[in-house]
């Protein structure tokens, strides 16, 4: 990729626009990486435009480019004899400010411009924390339903393997995503200590409380999203209090957002799997669905089973018909298309937090904040889970356990200074309230500063 400088006479428009295209012919049929990118470099002009060092210094082209993919053959043996083999990756994106952190995704739609996609946006998210993390992804092509315990610990064994000679407390620090919980995390950590010897505990986070694992890791990417929703509300005279609220997912994300959202008193009307989604008009029972998921693995269809007053609906996008004063989206990437967009504006809703990664087209995004809809971000609303996962790092190190309080303490902290640091780096680069904008300024700026300090690496 060649850098092109402002000394040639480019303007910092031109510059992002000739990065973007150079990304897309280097990295052909990969749009969710495409749209990755564009998300974020779409807001980066004004910065080049003020601070054309970072165009001098190819920041944006060293940026985009992972300083290290992985890819590997993960095979196993299911409980009938045959031999499987899956896909297994990790892209290591950015050490500028830390070591790689990242989730690792066990589902049958990863792919390499999935995992790209999902590490960049970590570089930025993490930066947001103020905390000492870069930014990577992994994950499979592994599909853990319908698996047993028995296979599921075959298959994560053989993951971990092969993954352990890229990863260390001091290089790159994997957590749990989409369909990688406490029982996976448990088998990998086991099968690392078994190849490396030792207990290194801080070279995976989301671990068991009584191995190294930290209080209110489970709940902080759900309970994160709501405090920063709640910044934006508070900032706006609104608050959660007697609001409808729809929640996508019925995953640790979204049961956990439904928790908090229902502890600031509001009423969370519907959450959803992936083959539907279930609308109670009384209140989503959280004992029920965290049985039923957390503890039995069903279906979420189980629930109007036992509150024959909610309604079951085959097809989970059909959620965002339900109107709602606020909306918490915390299944999937893309849930949130145009028209759905544009059907929740109708409807009235008045917040939007982004809980899962990059779940809102670029489309969509451009609706709500046309209607003025307050929205917050994936990199931002979505950090908490990263964020107490470097607290658990912290206390690793430390050989020190946190109490909840604490941990939750200093999660809400950071909530809010991910808030009010992207409102302000919005409002000093010309896009006062919107921040998308500002979350992703906030973010590259601490990233590429680093990156200038350490030279061309």
């Amino acid at each position: 990729m060649t850098t092109i400088t402002a000394e040639a006479g480019t303007s910092a428009q031109q510059y992002v626009q000739s990065v973007y295209e150079a990304v897309i012919k280097r990295n052909p049929h990969e749009s969710e990486f495409h749209q990755a990118i564009k998300e974020i470099l779409d807001s980066l002009t004004p910065v080049f435009a003020k601070h054309p060092k970072y165009m001098k210094q190819g920041i944006l082209e060293r940026i985009v480019e992972p300083e290290r993919v992985v890819y590997f053959r993960v095979p196993w043996v299911d409980d009938k004899g045959v031999t499987q083999v899956n896909r297994g990756f990790r892209v290591q994106f950015n050490s500028a400010i830390g070591p790689y952190k990242g989730g690792l995704r066990f589902h049958p739609s990863v792919n390499a411009s999935i995992i790209k996609f999902l590490g960049f946006e970590q570089i930025f998210k993490n930066s947001l924390t103020g905390l000492p993390i870069g930014g990577g992804k992994g994950g499979s092509d592994f599909d853990p339903k319908g698996k047993s315990d028995n296979e599921i610990m075959k298959f994560t064994q053989s993951f971990m393997t092969e993954l352990y000679k890229y990863i260390g407390p001091d290089e790159d620090v994997p957590a749990g995503d989409i369909g990688v919980g406490a029982r996976e995390i448990g088998y990998m950590f086991g099968q690392y200590k078994r190849i490396k010897g030792g207990h290194e505990a801080g070279v995976l986070t989301g671990k068991g409380i009584i191995y190294g694992g930290s209080l209110t890791r489970t709940e902080a990417t759900g309970y994160g999203c709501v405090y920063f929703v709640n910044e934006m509300l508070e900032a706006k005279g609104l608050s959660f209090q007697d609001s409808t609220v729809v929640v996508s997912g019925s995953g640790n994300v979204s049961i956990y957002a439904i928790d908090k959202a229902t502890q600031l008193g509001a009423k969370v009307v519907a959450c959803s799997d992936s083959n539907g989604y279930i609308y109670d008009p009384r209140g989503i029972n959280l004992h029920t669905v965290k049985r039923l998921k957390e503890v039995e693995r069903k279906r979420i269809s189980e629930y109007v089973n036992e509150h024959p007053h909610a309604v079951y609906t085959e097809g989970c996008a059909g959620i965002w018909t339900i109107p709602c004063d606020i909306a918490l989206p915390c299944a999937t990437q893309n849930e949130i298309d145009e028209e759905a967009a544009k059907l929740l504006v109708s409807n009235g809703v008045k917040a939007i937090g982004e809980g899962a990664n990059m779940p809102s087209t670029l489309e969509a995004i451009e609706v709500f904040l046309e209607n003025r809809v307050l929205f917050g971000p994936a990199k931002a609303a979505n950090a908490g889970g990263v964020a107490v996962s470097a607290l658990e790092m912290s206390q690793n190190s430390m050989r020190l356990s946190w109490t909840f309080e604490e941990v939750d303490a200093k999660l809400h902290g950071i909530m809010k200074n991910i808030y009010q640091n992207s409102v302000k780096a919005a409002e000093a680069y010309g896009h006062s309230g919107n921040l998308v904008v500002g979350a992703n300024i906030a973010g590259f700026i601490r990233v590429a500063d680093a990156m200038l300090a350490q030279g061309v690496v």
